[in-house]
């Protein structure tokens, strides 16, 4: 990993940075953030006008093979095993890192252009969906699968998937952006966010030493949505910092990965809408039939 830009004015940047007084109004210069900068700007809707694709399916899908988007890739190939037909969906990429969030079609189906969105075509009129969490929770209800089977265990799945939602941006925008993706290392940025990650991590382990699953022994939701998260961070999957984390100390969180990585429903779902990596293999950029698994590594 390269924490480090190799560039004479680094020293010069990092002294700026740490004398920057903050002006009375902030304004926006399009600075250089580093990697995936391009894809945030202060305002919101389209820049473009794009039309967006859709298939022959149920439900149509517009995301990438990120964390977010593996969320609901997953539980859609976890629907399609259990023998929900109505969940086929056709997988549309989304460019994030080439402002296709910003097109104006994405933009009717997700005002705030953040990947996933989701069309339900067989309700009366088409349903949107956006924010991967709202869209998990709609699909399993929809279907009546993945949730617990004792109603007196919801109020444990929302606290979880909630939970998700609230903690995975400390990870993601905090932890995985300066640790990976800054342009140049801020000591106090990793500290902070690493703690806070580290503390997540460990209350994850926590639970699942007396947890096989996220819900006792029920595979839900709340696994499909932890997962593509944390689960991968200490599979050394996302952001490459399971050293740096020291990954391998939370036994269960690392059992219970291990063991979800494994399903084959997750093995299809994490590489759909995949555009990059080198191995084509585990890349699909588009899904319209279980047929186009074939030949790749699931």
């Amino acid at each position: 990993m390269d924490l480090y830009i190799g560039s004479a004015d680094t020293g010069n940047i990092m002294s700026d940075n740490n004398n920057y007084t903050p002006p009375k109004v902030w304004t926006w210069d399009d600075q250089d953030g580093g990697q995936w900068s391009k894809i945030n700007r202060p305002i919101s809707g389209s820049t473009h006008d794009k039309a967006l694709q859709s298939g022959k399916h149920p439900l149509q899908l517009y995301s990438l093979a990120t964390p977010n988007g593996q969320k609901v890739t997953i539980l859609l190939e976890e629907l399609l095993a259990l023998g929900e037909t109505g969940a086929e969906y056709d997988a549309y990429p989304i460019n994030i890192g080439e402002g296709e969030q910003f097109g104006s079609g994405f933009v009717a189906i997700n005002p705030n252009s953040k990947i996933p969105a989701l069309i339900d075509t067989t309700t009366d009129t088409p349903t949107r969906l956006f924010e991967s969490g709202a869209i998990l929770l709609y699909l399993a209800e929809k279907f009546d699968q993945l949730l617990p089977a004792n109603p007196q265990h919801r109020p444990e799945l929302l606290s979880w998937l909630f939970w998700q939602m609230g903690s995975a941006p400390y990870l993601g925008g905090g932890f995985g952006h300066f640790y990976k993706y800054a342009p140049y290392p801020i000591e106090y940025c990793i500290d902070r966010f690493t703690m806070e990650t580290k503390r997540q991590l460990d209350v994850l382990d926590k639970h699942l030493a007396n947890n096989q699953f996220m819900i006792g022994d029920e595979y839900t939701i709340a696994d499909i949505a932890i997962w593509p998260w944390y689960g991968q961070v200490v599979l050394d999957v996302v952001y490459e910092a399971a050293e740096f984390l020291d990954a391998q100390s939370y036994t269960h969180l690392n059992r219970w990965a291990k063991a979800i990585a494994e399903r084959p429903a997750v093995k299809r779902g994490k590489i759909v809408n995949k555009t990059f990596g080198d191995d084509e293999n585990t890349k699909l950029a588009e899904r319209h039939s279980a047929d186009d698994f074939q030949g790749k590594a699931v």
